[in-house]
């Protein structure tokens, strides 16, 4: 296999054990030492690595098709029976190929209607017809005028003859550093601005005293009515309703500043 670097993991420094020292993680692993759970998919990652080499000839991403066969070693690691006369690799190699023809059938072979494909090769053709005779590329809108259809069905019978592109797909490598797919995807959820609002709502709860913070964990974090915590920390319920509306008050405050 030519190359070197499988998401993100260089493939020429993974450890080659032998077979007496995998029976000895998977009998530890079995009576209970768990963390060898984790050694135990990296030491056998090469085996993943040569069930791999049997797809490469299918238009997919090398990557997808390599983590995919991890989950077939990793099911194979959990549910293996170390008191069979089996060796490991024997019984993990078909778990590893079946979860891998899975996925091929499951996730590869898009299902494309007839109509769409004979609309985006309509597409296609008035395409080049418009750029032979514009300079340019015609926009969705001047093609649903032309073709009497939905810009949305432009629109989707366009991206139906994409080629999916895997989030670990290179799209720029200097030599030192590679940026992928996943690197120039922005995450929306922890943005610079919720990261402030995250931490300013930290250092509030700080300010408060043991009691507040203990209604408000009762109250929001373990969903526990008035009535509830009044009973199990053995206050009035309008105490608990007054100490829950403080450290609201009190945390509002501090935000604002």
């Amino acid at each position: 296999m030519k190359r070197v670097e499988i998401c993100g993991i260089n493939t020429a420094n993974l450890p080659k054990p032998n077979n007496r020292e995998i029976d000895e993680m998977l009998r530890h692993l079995k009576e209970g030492n768990l963390s060898l759970r984790e050694t135990l998919i990296y030491n056998n990652m090469r085996l993943v690595l040569s069930v791999v080499q049997r797809f490469m000839n299918k238009r997919c991403n090398i990557d997808d098709v390599f983590q995919v066969g991890c989950v077939g070693l990793i099911k194979a690691i959990d549910n293996f029976d170390v008191s069979l006369n089996v060796q490991f690799s024997t019984y993990a190699v078909p778990m590893i190929v079946g979860e891998i023809k899975r996925y091929f059938r499951d996730n590869i072979g898009f299902r494309i209607t007839r109509s769409m494909r004979d609309t985006a090769y309509k597409i296609l053709q008035f395409k080049e017809e418009f750029m032979r005779v514009n300079k340019r590329e015609p926009s969705n809108s001047e093609i649903s005028s032309a073709l009497n259809i939905s810009e949305i069905d432009v629109i989707n019978a366009q991206c139906s003859t994409l080629e999916p592109v895997s989030l670990y797909e290179p799209v720029y490598n200097d030599g030192n550093e590679t940026v992928r797919v996943l690197d120039q995807i922005g995450d929306t959820k922890n943005n610079a601005e919720t990261w402030l609002e995250n931490v300013t709502l930290v250092e509030a709860l700080k300010k408060l005293n043991e009691r507040e913070k203990q209604i408000l964990l009762m109250r929001y974090y373990y969903g526990k009515t008035q009535t509830e915590i009044s009973d199990e920390v053995g206050i009035s319920q309008a105490q608990v309703s007054r100490l829950e509306k403080n450290a609201i008050s009190n945390i509002k405050k501090k935000i604002s500043y």
